[in-house]
């Protein structure tokens, strides 16, 4: 799913861990277009057991952006992370802010180890695989003076050509 959210927020963490920061970056931005305004999405109807929160995911990109050197868009970019942060728990928030004063990296957030999609059993159930056209069959002909092997739509018939040759009847 191309507007999964959080897939974009752990490929790019993925990414930090691997040093690619410009990819990082890239990913973080696309989770956070991907909340679609919302401060938050719940995953769990879909079985993954984790919230994913704006402001964590602006955090993120402001972890990568440190690890660019781009300090100044940190700053900008953890200060857009206060204003999506539920009132009154900005800690974590002036802490970094005051990492990147520092010029201090900071560590990207991530969905915690060992949580997992588990869909519920009932849409594991539906998706076995269905053969809705059959088994494939060879079909040859039956036909003596056709000597054609391959796939083409029907041909007109032509007369004579179906009865067998005077060298097949010997």
């Amino acid at each position: 799913d191309n507007s999964l959210a959080v897939a974009f927020f752990q490929r790019g963490f993925v990414h930090l861990q691997l040093e690619m920061y410009e990819e990082a970056l890239s990913d973080y931005r696309m989770a956070f277009s991907h909340l679609r305004k919302n401060p938050f999405i719940d995953y769990k109807q879909l079985g993954l057991r984790h919230i994913l929160y704006a402001w964590e995911v602006l955090y993120s990109t402001a972890a990568a952006q440190c690890r660019l050197q781009q300090w100044q868009e940190a700053r900008a970019t953890l200060e857009k992370a206060v204003v999506w942060r539920p009132e009154g728990r900005t800690a974590i928030l002036d802490l970094a802010l005051e990492r990147v004063q520092d010029r201090l990296f900071l560590e990207p957030m991530h969905v915690p180890f060992g949580e997992f999609f588990r869909p519920r059993k009932k849409e594991v159930e539906q998706l076995d695989s269905k053969d809705f056209l059959g088994k494939p069959k060879v079909i040859s002909s039956i036909i003596p003076n056709d000597e054609y092997i391959g796939f083409e739509p029907l041909r007109p018939q032509k007369q004579g050509f179906y009865e067998p040759s005077a060298d097949a009847l010997r």
